[in-house]
């Protein structure tokens, strides 16, 4: 069949991928077709075509460790490891909580196993899941999705932000209510002009890490990774360092009435490896929330362990930095969910044999008070919680520059397809980053129409 046929025969089929492919695999056979082909056909090959045979000659630069496994790790890893992981186990049980692992785990492998067919199908650029599906199903539906994605990787940021100004406040935070601090460390002022000032500074430093590129946002994750890492090795060890003792539990934040019932304990046991505490682990026992007030069930406490299970799609959303996308988003991608399933599963394991189940209900943050030093949870958790938000916001810009290169809006997003001469899109990264901090300083806003939202959902359930 000559170069003509198979042109024409790419414009006419309607199957965007193919059609990509074989328009892609007749200008990759030598440079002798383009003067064959009449002009008129050169001129109806796809604009999707011109603008991907660009920047192919541009060198990716992460691989699959630094570009996939990494991100995605601390994507799923985030402060579910360190503060939850007790949470679950404390009301679900043992045998429940490897159950909620097994089913999690099993919903995200249908979607990982649909990334790992689409992503070796054919070539690859900036856009993670929104290239493979539009490229797949056509622009029409991928666009949808594209723009959902967008909007799920800004959100999904912001919240982070805030998480993370909430577990400093914690720390370091001054009690609004003007209560004399318990520690000489809590000394940030707090409010919300405050929190807002502390959530601005940290997405300043996500955007200066992204605004630079992709190869520094490797670096500065692979440092947060080896961090969580070290954190983790140690809550491992506390297990087996650490001698039993008792801790002191944290007030509930709900306020409880005294005809009620017995008030809550205030002390817990860390009663190390015994088979009479693993025993009584093993079944579910579902208790009152002493954060929220509210009484646990199967299907909350699945809803909290299920977030730490999500965010596969890291390594996916920097399709358009990697030296060889087809090979680095399968492979990175099953080993960072084999890893975390693995350390979730051995976690819950250890919890359950060396924790009473009172201090797994009353005291999340127990791995932090079990540890060889204290700050080192605490460290995880800041960590795990940056490296999320930077994560996800360097995720949205490149979605937004593969929505603008296709052109699905128009001129609306123009100035979207703008890069560096290092091939970074900073304009989408300022966008991406504007989007973050508005959504942020809404959610924050007492009487914002997020929260006020936010809190008639809460009141509807």
């Amino acid at each position: 069949m000559s170069n003509d046929l198979i042109l024409r025969f790419a414009m006419s089929e309607r199957t965007p991928l193919l059609h990509y492919r074989l328009s892609t695999s007749v200008n990759e056979q030598s440079g002798e077709h383009q003067q064959c082909l009449p002009g008129d056909a050169v001129e109806r090959i796809p604009a999707i075509s011109r603008r991907r045979s660009a920047p192919s000659s541009q060198p990716k630069k992460l691989s699959t460790f630094f570009g996939v496994v990494i991100p995605t790790l601390l994507s799923m890893f985030s402060v579910v490891v360190f503060l939850r992981i007790g949470f679950v186990v404390g009301q679900c049980g043992l045998y429940q909580a490897i159950i909620m692992f097994l089913v999690a785990y099993l919903i995200i492998s249908m979607t990982v196993l649909s990334v790992c067919a689409i992503s070796t199908n054919g070539a690859l650029d900036a856009g993670g899941a929104y290239y493979m599906i539009s490229r797949a199903l056509g622009p029409e539906f991928g666009g949808s999705l594209g723009v959902m994605f967008f909007l799920a990787n800004v959100c999904s940021s912001a919240l982070f932000v805030l998480g993370l100004v909430e577990a400093i406040m914690a720390s370091f935070g001054r009690p609004e209510d003007g209560v004399s601090t318990a520690s000489t460390l809590q000394v940030l002022p707090a409010g919300y002009w405050w929190s807002l000032l502390y959530a601005t500074g940290i997405l300043l430093v996500c955007l200066l890490v992204c605004l630079v590129g992709a190869e520094i946002y490797a670096k500065a994750t692979f440092i947060i990774f080896l961090i969580v890492m070290v954190v983790l090795a140690t809550v491992f060890i506390s297990f087996f360092a650490v001698h039993p003792h008792i801790v002191n539990l944290p007030p509930p934040s709900q306020p409880v009435s005294n005809d009620t019932g017995p008030p809550p304990p205030t002390v817990a046991n860390f009663t190390g490896f015994k088979l009479d505490t693993l025993l009584g682990n093993l079944g579910a026992h579902y208790a009152v929330d002493y954060t929220t007030g509210t009484m646990m069930s199967f299907a909350t406490v699945f809803a909290v362990m299920f977030n730490g299970c999500t965010g596969i799609m890291a390594g996916s959303n920097m399709s358009g930095d990697l030296r060889n996308p087809s090979y680095s988003i399968p492979r990175g991608t099953i080993t960072a969910v084999i890893f975390t399933f693995i350390t979730y599963n051995l976690l819950s394991l250890l919890v359950a044999c060396s924790c009473d189940r009172v201090l797994l209900q009353r005291d999340y943050s127990f791995l932090r008070d079990i540890n060889v030093w204290h700050p080192f949870v605490t460290i995880g958790v800041y960590s795990s919680t940056l490296s999320a938000a930077m994560s996800n916001l360097i995720g949205a810009s490149r979605i937004l520059y593969a929505l603008a290169r296709d052109d699905l809006f128009g001129t609306v997003l123009y100035l979207a397809k703008k890069t560096s001469r290092s091939g970074n899109p900073w304009v989408s990264v300022l966008i991406s980053w504007f989007l973050v901090q508005l959504i942020a300083s809404l959610i924050l806003f007492p009487r914002s129409p997020l929260c006020l939202l936010l809190s008639a959902i809460q009141m509807i359930h």
